[in-house]
Order: C-alpha cells, then structure tokens, then sequence
C-alpha cells in the first residue's frame, strides 16, 4: 500500500515505521530540524519491541509532492487537525483512506467537514511514545495497537485491508463493534489522567496511590461517562473499573502528553481532552464541574504557550 503519515511524532513515527518496515510504500510528512534528520539519517525508533533504524526514508514538508496514497494516517496533535486536513487534500484521491489516530473523539468529525466523510475512518491508538529527538521516537509504555473502523460501524472492505496491513506490520489491531464506543472509552481515560496529571504534576505512581487524586480521577472520569450518556454513546457498564485498571499498569514515573505539553510550556491538546468534557457536557446539558476545574486552572497555561497571553512564572 501506499501510505503517508502525516505528522511524524511519536504516533506516525512509530507505526509508519512498522507498516514500512512490513513492506509498504511509507512517506512521511514533518518538518524543520526533524525533517533534515529524517532525509539524512534516516528514522531512529527505540522501542521496547526491538530497536529498528529505516534509511532511506521518503520524507516531505509538503504533501503536493507525493500524489495520491492509498492511506493517510493522521498522527499530529488534535489542535493540528484542521489545518492538516486543508494541507492533505492533494493526497486524497476518489479511494484514500484517511485514518486519525488522536487523543479525543472529534477528529473524524473535524477531517470529514473538510475531505468528505466517504474518506474519513474512525480510529485510536494506544502506547507511549514521544520524540526524543530529530529522527528519533522512542516507544516507552504499552503494547503498540490500534483499534478502527468505518464510522456507521459496518464492516467493509477497506476496514478489512487496513486491519491486515497492520497485522502483518507486528501491530495489534482491532475492529471493535462500536468504533464511538472504543473511542469514548479511550478519552474517558486519557482526558481524566491528562487533565489531573498536569493539574497536580504528578505521575501516575502518585495519582493512583494518593487518595485525593485518584478520587479527582474517578469524579473526572464519572462525568465524561455521563456526558457519553447523554450523547448515546454505548460505553460498557465497566469503563470506569477498566480506566482505572489501565492507570494502575502504567509504569511508576508515567506522564501523559497532555502533562508534557503543559509543564514544558508548549501548546497542548487541552481542548480536545478537558476542553471538549466541558463543552460536550454543556451541549447536553451535564454539569461537569471536575473537567471545568481543572480545564479553567490550565486554560491561562494554555494561553500563554499560544503566545495569547503574556506573564512571568
């Protein structure tokens, strides 16, 4: 298949490097000091699955220069989507597939306003990785997979191609029976963890076993499963009990993304994950006084990485 992975953090850059290392034809789009590295060196990714170095890779800051790809896979920030979709359009030809794998269960949503909802897949990811470096990921936590499927949750034949190229690339793949389902199930973990971790700047050793953060956990998590409610989204009577059983296998010193961004003073996904808690929860009328705690105690953090607003610390 011929795949592009646009935005080659630590998402793209793992994945992009197992489907290319299973054979695919993979093209990847970054930019500035990673770019140069990648054409030059090639692709580093340090993982607890085994090491792997790709050279040469095809790499571009622009994506008019590939022509249209069979799959796009979607690994930037959730705040980068929009303008990734306007700058996609010259991969998407009348079969591509595009496949998001944010934090946040908006994405598809945001791609198919711009490329037509006939391209767009729903879809998750689950495993710590991050950039470590120019031309370097390093996967750090959980067993890399990936869950997707089309968003009216019938089977076709497009969900079966990509869910065999994942396969044969090493990397767990699932087609659940509810994409909305597995997605909502995801950020109801990731937003209460990210948004607590940066609120408290704690790892996850402290908020597990601490009781007052673990209980802001659970009441975080209670409100984005009534918000899910409210919206029809058939989230298992347990995810709750698995959200917490999930913190409670992450490694001692674990952080989220969203607790990186946020502590290093860099833009973050505070409005797809807490942001969009309390959002959501107002449009269907849940209260969800945790999320917007937490999300109005960040959101001046957040402003200030955007360059909104100015102040010292």
């Amino acid at each position: 298949m011929r795949i592009a992975i646009y935005g080659t953090g630590g998402v793209g850059g793992y994945f992009g490097g197992r489907l290319a290392q299973a054979g695919n034809e993979v093209s990847f789009i970054a930019r500035g000091e990673h770019l140069r590295a990648l054409n030059d060196t090639g692709l580093r990714v340090e993982s607890l699955k085994g090491d792997f170095i790709l050279s040469p890779v095809n790499a571009t800051d622009n994506p008019s220069q590939l022509g249209t790809v069979d799959v796009v896979i979607v690994g930037v920030k959730a705040w980068q989507v929009i303008d990734a979709a306007r700058a996609m359009r010259p991969l998407i030809g009348a079969d591509t597939v595009v496949l998001p794998l944010q934090n946040g269960v908006e994405a598809s949503e945001q791609l198919s306003s711009i490329l037509g909802e006939v391209h767009v897949l729903g879809g998750l990811c689950r495993i710590v990785s991050y950039l470590a470096g120019p031309g370097h990921i390093r996967h750090a936590g959980f067993e890399p997979s990936v869950a997707l499927g089309e968003l009216n949750n019938r089977l076709s034949a497009r969900v079966e191609r990509l869910r065999e190229m994942f396969a044969k690339a090493g990397v767990i793949v699932e087609v659940p029976p509810d994409i909305h389902s597995a997605l909502w199930s995801k950020f109801l973990f990731i937003s209460a963890y990210g948004g607590v971790g940066a609120v408290t700047q704690a790892p996850a050793g402290v908020l597990r076993r601490l009781s007052q953060t673990r209980s802001l956990m659970e009441r975080a998590m209670q409100e984005i499963y009534s918000v899910a409610q409210a919206k029809a989204i058939r989230l298992p009577a347990d995810a709750l009990a698995q959200a917490l059983a999930t913190l409670d296998k992450l490694p001692e010193n674990a952080t989220s993304s969203l607790q990186r961004d946020v502590l290093a003073g860099r833009p973050s996904e505070l409005e797809a994950q807490t942001g969009a808690v309390v959002r959501l929860g107002a449009a269907v009328n849940v209260n969800t006084p945790v999320n917007s705690f937490i999300y109005d105690s960040l959101v001046a953090l957040e402003l200030k990485a955007r360059g909104e607003l100015s102040f010292p610390q």
